[in-house]
């Protein structure tokens, strides 16, 4: 027990130190993590470790696929639906044909349902990676959008597949119309079990007296609580904690109180990334285990094998997104889509998007070792080095093109919306307004007797006749932004000074620490507010 509570420190610190280099490096941390566990795997006396499928299925992606879905928009999927839709479920299976056809076609004696279960392995992008990555590259919103909603839903469909190949080949039995009918069925049920589980504890927080401390438990036993319910009745666990996960997002401002909603942001963003963190650390370290297993072909012939395999799926995906990008253009003179025109560069940018991580190693070792007749699964050491090798090349591969890729074709700005700036500028103009109508017309008396009250309402005042006199002249909103920021500077500048001064109070014994605490705290939450700009 000791020394597992030791590895796993140990994990978690080398983990962190690794991802500090990262950021000094600007490299999205996921990828760097996979060099360096790449790296340290091949050191003489460097401990073996291998990865558990269970340890990812059931303890890793409950929490991360129920954050993901936190922070999911819910307008911007539904407003790129037929996109997400398709990249989630037609490139998934277009992906997987591919895979399987070509790998029968490579490897003497893999079957048709062998490269099935492959490309079910191999053709999801994983959702911590592209988030990840996503973070150190300039794309437009709806880009992002598209991205992260795709790897949200792509899980559920690899998934499904991956089952009934698997099921093809322990049974050698597959009919066609059968799967297609337990897709539907699995996918529906997996979407009903999360969202009424959402509804449950939609209830449980709404209408019973829980407290900040209790919600952030109950959010935690909630992923774990639909996934193992929806698996255990051979549901879609994935689509399920998404389903419940974004019920759940729609309906926080409701049921969570402020307290409730900083207490969440700030204990689930450092757990998430800790398992991310860890679980790319160990993807690289399993290269020198993964290589021992393969013995029925020459290694080389195998990493040949692999190459090609990942050059089909990274070619499938850039000529499905080309294609998807002339049937939108096509299709668009008989129904309403999002764009009418979505170009070619905004396609092939998602479409190298695609780096596979997690859930495609974690499919991989969960093939059985064994079929039940008691002969070893056929190719199953091969299937998992092919798996790690597409996750190195398109994860290092792709993920440390992305940017350069980016920079050469200049992503466009997707028509529609309103500018991050102007939206801002509108949200605070019509509360402030609504702020200063409200102490105008129940709070005269206390606005006579309450210099500070007094205060904030001609504050409220100078800003609503600021954003008055703006209009529609881009001039003068520039300004108004730089103002805002230069005055927000400024008061976390004054907010630190604060800050400053209260460290003389703690060496004062007649202030208690709890008070300071309590200061403290309020000090932090205005510096939050001051610097939750946007850039």
């Amino acid at each position: 027990m000791q020394e597992n509570l030791l590895l796993c420190l140990g994990l978690i610190m080398s983990a962190s130190f690794l991802v500090l280099i990262a950021r000094k490096l600007s490299i999205a941390y996921p990828i760097f993590l996979v060099i360096a566990g790449l790296a340290l795997g091949f050191i003489p006396g460097i401990p073996g470790i291998h990865i558990d499928p269970n340890l990812v299925f059931l303890i890793i992606l409950p929490p991360v696929l129920f954050d993901a879905a936190q922070n999911t928009s819910w307008k911007a999927l539904w407003k790129w639906r037929r996109m997400v839709s398709v990249m989630a479920l037609g490139y998934v299976l277009l992906t997987s044909t591919v895979v399987a056809f070509a790998s029968s076609w490579l490897i003497p004696g893999f079957t048709l349902s062998q490269g099935f279960l492959l490309g079910a392995i191999i053709s999801p992008p994983d959702a911590a990676a592209a988030t990840a990555v996503l973070q150190y590259v300039r794309l437009p919103k709806a880009l992002v959008s598209i991205l992260e909603g795709e790897s949200l839903l792509n899980d559920a469909t690899s998934l499904t597949v991956f089952r009934f190949a698997l099921a093809a080949i322990i049974t050698n039995n597959f009919v066609w119309y059968n799967a297609v009918g337990n897709f539907v069925l699995v996918s529906l049920s997996g979407i009903a079990i999360g969202l009424f589980f959402g509804l449950v504890f939609y209830a449980l927080y709404k209408w019973l007296p829980t407290t900040s401390n209790l919600d952030i438990a109950l959010s935690f036993v909630l992923p774990y609580l639909i996934y193992l319910t929806a698996e255990r009745v051979h549901s879609s666990g994935v689509l399920a904690v998404v389903s419940g996960g974004l019920f759940i997002s729609y309906q926080n401002h409701f049921i969570f109180s402020h307290r409730s909603r900083l207490k969440f942001n700030a204990v689930w963003s450092p757990i998430i990334f800790i398992l991310n963190a860890v679980i790319f650390f160990l993807i690289g370290l399993q290269l020198p285990d993964i290589m021992g297993g393969i013995k029925n072909m020459p290694l080389s012939r195998a990493l040949e094998i692999a190459l090609i395999v990942s050059f089909l799926i990274i070619a499938t995906r850039l000529l499905a997104g080309y294609f998807s990008s002339i049937f939108t253009t096509f299709i668009s003179r008989y129904i309403t889509v999002a764009v009418s025109r979505p170009g070619w560069r905004n396609p092939m940018i998602v479409s190298w998007a695609g780096m596979r991580g997690v859930v495609s190693l974690a499919s991989a070792l969960a093939i059985p070792l064994m079929l039940p007749g008691g002969q070893p699964f056929p190719f199953r050491d091969l299937i998992l080095f092919i798996t790690f090798i597409v996750i190195i090349v398109t994860l290092v591969g792709q993920g440390l093109a992305l940017p350069w890729i980016i920079r050469i074709l200049k992503p466009e700005r997707l028509p529609g919306g309103k500018q991050d700036d102007q939206q801002l500028l509108e949200i605070e103009q019509h509360l402030s307004a609504a702020a200063l109508t409200e102490l105008n017309s129940k709070y005269s008396k206390e606005l006579k007797e309450n210099d500070m009250l007094k205060n904030r309402m001609e504050l409220l005042a100078y800003k609503v006749d600021i954003y008055k006199s703006l209009g529609d002249d881009q001039e003068k909103k520039t300004k108004a932004l730089s103002m805002i920021k230069h005055f927000k500077k400024i008061m976390m500048q004054v907010t630190e000074h604060e800050r400053k001064q209260l460290r003389v109070f703690r060496h004062r014994e007649e202030f208690d620490d709890d008070i300071i605490r309590l200061v403290e705290k309020r000090l932090d939450l205005e510096e939050e507010r001051l610097e939750d700009d946007i850039e």
